[in-house]
C-alpha cells in the first residue's frame, strides 16, 4: 500500500507541471466554495445578531418584514407613525417592563438618524444579549446632542466636538436641511457589525426641535424658531415611528401581540423580532442557495478537468501501464495507483485552497468590513466546511476509477508497441 502511494507521488512529481495546474485548478474552486459557505454563515450570524433581547416590535399597521427593515435595518420607510399617547398606554401594561421609542425619516449624508431616548443605550442588546458600548465620550444629554455609530465617524472622520447638520428625510440637499439647528457629537458608539455602526443618534426632544416650524417636508416661511426658543418649548413628541418592548417573561409574547395587534385606537402591527428575521432570511435564502450552487458547479469543473488531465496522461503512460502489467501488477494495484494519484491531487487542492482562503480573509477581510459592514472571523473551519471538503476529497477519489478501469484494460501490447 504505501509503496503503492510512495510510486503514485513520484508519477505526479514527473509531471509536476500539468499536476501544478490541475492543483491550481482544484484550488481556486475548493476557495470559492469555502468562501461561499464563509460568507453565508457570517452573514447569516451578522443578520440574526442585530437585536437581541427585544420582545417585540410594535409599529404602524403594516407586514413583519417591513416592519423589521426600517425599525432594525433602517430600510424603507414606515407607512405611518404611532401616536405618543397609543405609544404610552402600550408601554404602561402590566407586562411592559422596558420600552425604546424609535422616530425615523432624517439622514445626514446619506447616513439614517435615529432619535430616541436613554433607554436605548440602556437595553439595546444584539449578538448574544450584548449592550452598546461608546468608544469615545458619553450617551446624548441635551437637545441638540448626538451619538455617532462607529461606521459613521469612521467614514465621515468625525470626532467628538464635531457639528453636524441634519436633513430632513433620505436626500440630504441643501433645502431641506436643518441649518439652523446643528447637532454637537457627544459620543461614539464601539463597532457591533450591525445596522446600529451606520445610524446617527438623537434625542427625541431634539427631533422634535428640528422640525418646529416645518410642515410636509419644508419650512414654512417666518415659522423657524430658534434653538434657544425651542429649549423653551415643549418637545414631548406627538408620534414616532416604533418602539422596541421587553416583557417581564416570554410567556407573555403573544399575549401583548394580540393586545397590540387588536388595539382599538390605531392600526398597529407587533412583531416577534426572531419570526420575521427567520421570514427574512427565507426570502434572501434563493440567492445564498444560488451562489453555493454556482460554487458547487466550480468545484465540478475542476475535479472533471482533473479526470480529463488523467485521461488525457493515459496516452502518454501507456508504456508505463504495460510495463506493470507484465510484470505481475494486477487490478488492485492500477486501481490503487490511479486512484492514489487522483486523491493526492484533490488533497492538494483542498489544502492549497484552504489557505488560499485564510490568505483573502486575512487581507480582504478588513476591506470587507469596512466597505460593507460584514465581519467575516479567521476561525477553524466549521463542521459543514469540513463536511465540503469531504465530500470533494470523495470526489476526487472516485474521478480516479474511469482512468484506473481504461488503464487495466489497455493491452499489453498496445502499450509496449509503437503505434504508427
Amino acid at each position: 500500500m504505501m509503496a503503492t502511494l510512495i510510486l503514485a507521488w513520484k508519477s505526479l512529481l514527473n509531471r509536476r507541471y500539468t499536476v501544478g495546474l490541475t492543483v491550481l485548478a482544484i484550488a481556486l474552486a475548493v476557495a470559492l466554495l469555502l468562501g461561499v459557505e464563509r460568507l453565508r454563515y457570517e452573514a447569516r450570524s451578522g443578520f440574526t445578531a442585530t437585536i437581541s433581547g427585544t420582545d417585540l416590535i410594535v409599529g404602524a399597521r403594516s407586514s413583519p418584514v417591513q416592519l423589521l427593515l426600517y425599525s432594525v435595518f433602517r430600510m424603507g420607510e414606515a407607512t405611518n407613525n404611532i401616536s405618543w399617547r397609543s405609544y404610552r398606554q402600550i408601554a404602561d401594561h402590566p407586562r411592559v417592563q422596558w420600552t425604546v421609542p424609535l422616530s425615523l425619516g432624517d439622514s445626514h449624508r446619506g447616513y439614517p438618524v435615529l432619535a430616541t431616548n436613554q433607554d436605548y443605550f440602556k437595553y439595546y442588546r444584539y449578538a448574544d444579549a450584548r449592550p452598546l458600548e461608546l468608544s469615545q465620550g458619553e450617551p446624548f444629554s441635551g437637545v441638540f446632542e448626538a451619538v455617532l455609530g462607529n461606521e459613521v465617524a469612521r467614514e465621515l472622520s468625525y470626532e467628538l466636538g464635531r457639528e453636524i447638520v441634519i436633513a430632513h428625510g433620505a436626500d440630504d440637499v441643501a433645502f431641506v436641511r436643518h441649518d439652523d439647528m446643528p447637532f454637537t457629537v457627544r459620543g461614539i458608539l464601539a463597532p457591533t457589525r450591525t445596522a446600529v455602526d451606520r445610524t446617527i443618534h438623537i434625542s427625541l426632544e431634539g427631533f422634535e426641535a428640528i422640525h418646529l416650524g416645518w410642515q410636509a417636508g419644508v419650512p414654512l416661511p417666518g415659522r423657524q424658531v430658534s434653538p434657544d426658543e425651542a429649549r423653551q418649548r415643549d418637545l414631548t413628541p406627538r408620534q414616532i415611528t416604533a418602539f422596541l418592548v421587553g416583557l417581564d417573561s416570554r410567556a407573555a409574547s403573544f399575549q401583548l401581540q394580540r393586545y397590540v395587534n387588536d388595539y382599538p385606537r390605531e392600526a398597529l402591527t407587533a412583531i416577534l423580532p426572531g419570526v420575521a428575521l427567520h421570514q427574512l432570511w427565507d426570502l434572501l435564502g434563493m440567492a445564498e442557495q444560488a451562489l453555493l450552487l454556482v460554487s458547487w458547479f466550480v468545484v465540478g469543473v475542476g475535479l472533471l478537468g482533473m479526470l480529463s488531465a488523467q485521461l488525457s496522461n493515459l496516452e502518454a503512460r501507456r508504456r508505463e501501464m504495460a510495463i506493470l502489467r507484465a510484470v505481475g501488477a494486477g487490478p488492485r494495484y492500477i486501481l490503487l495507483l490511479i486512484c492514489g494519484e487522483a486523491l493526492m491531487l484533490a488533497l492538494l487542492g483542498a489544502v492549497l485552497g484552504t489557505a488560499l482562503l485564510y490568505a483573502l480573509l486575512f487581507f480582504a477581510g478588513p476591506l470587507i468590513e469596512a466597505r460593507f459592514g460584514l465581519f467575516i472571523g479567521i476561525g477553524g473551519l466549521r463542521p459543514t466546511e469540513l463536511t465540503y471538503l469531504g465530500i470533494v476529497l470523495l470526489a476526487g477519489l472516485f474521478s480516479g476509477l474511469v482512468p484506473a478501469v481504461r488503464a487495466y484494460r489497455q493491452a499489453v501490447v498496445n502499450g509496449i508497441n509503437m503505434r504508427l
